[in-house]
């Protein structure tokens, strides 16, 4: 059998991935390498066999800080699955991580390969899809540029395991990227993007002070956009966010698990309204 060899990918090699998690049904946005690529150039990984072109294989790991990173992208090519490639690049690149604890978005198939190593359940989510009627945008939504990237990064900080201005700064600016956030009596109550996808639009993140923040965000971004169908990752852990989607007429995909190999920072969880990115938290 032909050796597999891990290497770092560049954002052109990631297209082959991309086509891997549309086939997958995981509906990634059209242009989001950039803004992952921006977070950690290092932590996208593909494994290729000798004398192949074509990977084989592929997983990202995205150091946020010095104890935080999150793992994404465990995909293999359908036609080599079941010959341990999966697991050698996996090995490979969590090296990446260091001593950093890891955290992922789990499919339910491989969370019991996850616990095996070393990851524990923190709370499970949901993927809401649907069409949604068009409502009026309430008071207070402006621009993210409006408010600035330190504005929208010291409030991102508050609802995630880490910062991540340089993530931010290419996410909220990207090309098809609407940006929006709450400001009441001058102070930012919450910010969402809206991103077009592989079918409709994407919704993360999705983080308000409330539910009703959140809402008003949501109309704002589904008018703002165009969207007529959507996907939010929805957090079971805050049940506002559930009811929030129910209320939207959205309905729950598929599950995935958030899952942690240690403790990660205290975050406002009940903040959480849609994730980010199911590959990077």
């Amino acid at each position: 059998m032909s050796a597999l060899q891990v290497s770092r990918a560049t954002p052109e090699d990631w297209s082959v991935v991309r086509e891997w998690a549309v086939a997958e049904g995981w509906n990634p946005g059209l242009r989001d390498v950039t803004g992952f690529f921006a977070q950690d150039p290092d932590g996208f990984f593909l494994g290729r066999l000798d004398g192949e072109r074509e990977p084989v294989s592929a997983v990202s790991v995205v150091n946020y800080s010095d104890t935080y990173a999150f793992l994404g992208f465990y995909l293999v090519r359908p036609d080599r699955r079941g010959l341990g490639h999966g697991l050698a690049t996996w090995r490979a690149a969590l090296a990446h991580a260091g001593d950093r604890t890891v955290g992922l978005d789990g499919v339910p198939a491989q969370q019991d390969n996850y616990r095996r190593s070393g990851f524990a359940l923190a709370h499970r989510s949901a993927r809401w899809v649907g069409s949604v009627a068009g409502r009026a945008p309430g008071a207070g939504v402006v621009p993210a540029a409006e408010v600035g990237l330190a504005a929208i990064a010291a409030y991102d900080a508050g609802c995630h395991p880490a910062e991540r201005p340089r993530f931010l700064e290419r996410w909220l600016d990207a090309p098809g990227h609407l940006a929006l956030a709450r400001v009441v009596d001058g102070r930012v109550t919450g910010y969402g993007v809206i991103r077009p996808a592989h079918e409709g639009f994407r919704v993360g993140p999705l983080f308000a002070d409330s539910a009703g923040d959140a809402e008003v965000l949501l109309d704002a971004l589904v008018d703002g956009s165009g969207a007529d169908r959507i996907a939010v990752d929805v957090p079971e852990s805050n049940p506002a966010a559930v009811r929030m989607a129910e209320a939207r007429g959205l309905v729950p995909t598929f599950a995935t698990a958030r899952m942690y190999t240690g403790p990660v920072r205290p975050f406002a969880g009940d903040r959480v309204f849609g994730i980010t990115t199911l590959e990077l938290g």
